[in-house]
């Protein structure tokens, strides 16, 4: 199994033979500073015949270039009210793809510093390096005649500090993402839940990063009611059963704070008896992206090796079959934290899944040094229509709120363009989820989708906080504990297509890179 990055250099020589073709990636030629002017003049030559250069990406012959080539990818403005550092991204998307087409296969990723995005070049090698990703199975097939779609990809500084650090973070940052990517965008069978411990053992070992796999019924049934209950009908298929994935993760040097991170990690999600008809099954197999982000954020943390810093981590995998032993709509299923939960709709199977873990996570963390708390999930097409693709939803508890967790994790996630937005939860959101009778403390759902519900996609983050038993470590509590959901049912990718990575971006800059930056 090869989870390696695509080979990454730098150079600060333009005209360095060793690669065959430059990708320049920048808002106009015509700004381009001054270590760049053998650049500048073969695009005014092309802009005096084509006045569109800018609005589609070009390729010119260019002799005394490497390879002869140069691919110029338009950033297009990029001082608007409403742009931001994605545009390098795309960008550099775009670029590195005609430069495929072209036949590249040593590409020089040249993309100047801008002075109102200070992280611009990291970006657009980010977006080069997401564009070169091979999924899995192909690369296990043997598709290709080897694992990545080039030999290197270049990348161009000026100064060679910068050109090392470029390489050891755009490295590190997306051996994060590729993980992420294998584990949320491989299908079903390829990454059902046994095949998903097998793969994070496989790419921990001989890391920093402990992994403590949890596979017995029983000890799930004990420890984890809600999420035994989810996989009740999985567990009848050994391939099928879950398995609750542990890591941790501790930097040198005395403890100044813990991360304690829930992720989703539903490998294939049929909605249960509450069955998703219609055609809307396809794709379901993203739904394991919550906790493929907690193992891509763990290879982050083993590749760069943050000090003074803990992390802990659940991956809740398990599949959501339907059949005749799944779980049904009327249940009562009593939570860790000693909660009756009434189901109200099986197809909510993501916050079940998560509770409990949360609720341990929230048992652990009052023996921790400065924690906080979350869960990370691709939970509710509500966040897809109330904020549009493209963008995280985080919504804090009072205690993370009192701290503006949100704001900074947004914040952090403008710097690497991995775009969030903030949400509230509200008095309503905890009404929504009350029991309606005497059975029950707690309505696990309503039995309309998300989408279709008011405040869709923050009512679940309620439910995670009164069924855990985070409700009684609220402001009013002696024991506070932050606690922040974060849903990534609308950045995590599209499907068709390849996962994102998101949030893994936004948790690095705002954790372990915010002095660097």
């Amino acid at each position: 199994m090869c989870t390696s990055v695509q080979p990454v250099e730098w150079t600060a020589d333009l005209k360095n033979q060793n690669f065959d073709g430059i990708v320049l990636v920048a808002q106009s030629h015509e700004d381009l500073p001054s270590e760049l002017k053998c650049l500048k003049a073969p695009l005014q030559d092309y802009s005096s015949v084509d006045s569109g250069l800018g609005e589609e990406v070009v390729v010119l012959k260019v002799p005394g270039l490497p390879g002869n080539r140069l691919v110029f990818a338009s950033t297009g403005p990029v001082n608007r009210d409403y742009d931001d550092v994605r545009s390098f991204n795309d960008a550099a998307i775009n670029g590195i793809k005609r430069a495929l087409t072209a036949g590249m296969q040593r590409p020089l990723l040249v993309c100047p510093p801008h002075k109102d995005y200070q992280k611009s070049t990291l970006v657009a090698a980010l977006g080069a390096l997401h564009a070169l990703y091979m999924p899995l199975e192909v690369r296990e097939g043997n598709i290709k005649s080897n694992d990545y779609k080039v030999c290197v990809l270049g990348l161009w500084v000026a100064q060679e500090a910068q050109g090392r650090r470029l390489v050891e973070l755009a490295d590190a940052l997306e051996s994060g993402r590729l993980a992420c990517r294998d584990i949320g965008g491989s299908d079903p069978e390829r990454m059902a839940a046994p095949r998903v411990a097998d793969y994070v053992q496989e790419l921990f070992k001989d890391s920093p990063v402990q992994v403590e796999v949890v596979s017995d019924v029983r000890v799930l049934e004990k420890e984890y009611p809600c999420l035994a209950a989810v996989n009740r009908c999985a567990n009848s298929i050994p391939r099928h059963q879950a398995r609750v994935i542990k890591l941790q993760y501790c930097g040198e040097g005395p403890v100044q704070k813990t991360l304690m991170l829930v992720g989703k990690g539903i490998t294939y999600d049929t909605g249960g008896a509450d069955i998703k008809a219609g055609g809307v099954m396809a794709g379901m197999h993203r739904d394991k992206c919550g906790a493929a982000a907690v193992a891509g954020f763990f290879q982050v943390l083993a590749k760069l090796r943050p000090k003074h810093l803990k992390v802990v981590g659940s991956m809740a995998m398990v599949r959501n079959s339907v059949g005749a032993d799944c779980y049904v709509a009327d249940e009562l299923v009593v939570s860790r934290a000693g909660r009756r939960v009434r189901v109200g709709n099986t197809d909510a199977e993501g916050r079940m899944v998560m509770v409990d873990l949360l609720c341990e996570m929230k048992e652990k963390a009052l023996r921790e040094t400065s924690p906080e708390l979350f869960t990370i999930a691709t939970l509710t097409g509500h966040a897809i229509r109330a904020m549009g693709p493209n963008y995280s939803i985080i919504m804090d508890n009072g205690p993370a709120r009192r701290s503006g967790n949100a704001d900074q994790w947004q914040k952090a996630g403008e710097v690497l363009g991995d775009v969030f937005e903030v949400s509230s939860i509200r008095r309503e959101d905890y009404d929504f989820h009350k029991g309606k009778s005497e059975y029950e403390d707690i309505l696990q759902c309503n039995n309309l989708p998300s989408s279709a519900t008011p405040r869709g996609h923050q009512t679940p983050a309620a439910f995670l906080i009164m069924a855990s038993g985070l409700h009684k470590h609220g402001v009013d509590s002696d024991t506070p504990l932050p606690y922040s959901h974060i849903d990534i049912a609308g950045s995590s990718g599209p499907f068709p297509g390849v996962p994102t990575g998101a949030p893994i971006l936004a948790m690095t800059t705002n954790y372990i890179l915010s002095d660097s930056l």
